[in-house]
Formats: C-alpha cells, sequence, structure tokens
C-alpha cells in the first residue's frame, strides 16, 4: 500500500481534493482518496468535480473517507442534497466517527 502526503494549513487542517463523483439511483458519492485521515476533526475538501447536470436534485450527498461512504449533514442533521451543492469549490467538514457525525461547517454560496 502507498503512502500519501496529506496537504494540511498552518495548524494542521487537512485539504482534501475529489477524486470522483458517482451518481446512483440513491446518492451522489464524493470519493476523497485518502485513507487514515484522523477520526475526530475538521478537513477542507476542493470539489474538483461537479455533480453532472441532469442529476436529481434530491438525492443525499455521501463522502467517503478512510474506505468508508457516510452522509454528509447540516447542522441540525438534515441531509445535504445535490441541489445543495451545485458546481465546484471548497467546503469545510467535521468528521466524528465514532459518534457518527460528518458534518458540513462552511456556509453554501448559491
Amino acid at each position: 500500500m502507498g503512502c500519501f502526503n496529506v496537504t494540511t494549513n498552518v495548524n494542521g487542517v487537512p485539504y482534501l481534493s475529489t477524486t470522483n463523483v458517482t451518481v446512483t439511483d440513491t446518492a451522489v458519492d464524493f470519493a476523497l482518496g485518502f485513507r487514515r485521515i484522523q477520526p475526530v476533526g475538521y478537513f477542507t475538501v476542493r470539489i474538483e468535480n461537479a455533480i453532472p447536470e441532469g442529476t436529481t436534485g434530491t438525492l443525499p450527498v455521501n463522502i467517503t473517507l478512510n474506505g468508508t461512504s457516510r452522509p454528509l449533514t447540516f447542522f441540525n442533521g438534515t441531509p445535504v442534497t445535490a441541489a445543495d451543492i451545485t458546481g465546484t469549490g471548497i467546503i469545510t467538514i467535521f468528521n466524528d466517527r465514532f459518534n457518527g457525525i460528518l458534518q458540513i461547517t462552511s456556509a453554501l454560496a448559491a
């Protein structure tokens, strides 16, 4: 297995880029392509691959991290959907694998 260098900011927050976006009948999945990300903490994601045009806007968004795909939610637990993430850009996420939290912490612009 190869070793990956994860870029971090001055405070050690990982900066990851999407490697793939997959759309199925039940969800949109953004793959990050990195393993060994800390089980609790913040990370920044550069969404390089836009969700394809024509994707149903109500599909929930999942993030594949450390080989596991999990739903991305807002503060109140509401699922982030394809309609919430349009185009490409940067988002910040809080991950708490122990408590099942994968929550977007940055505001999404229209």
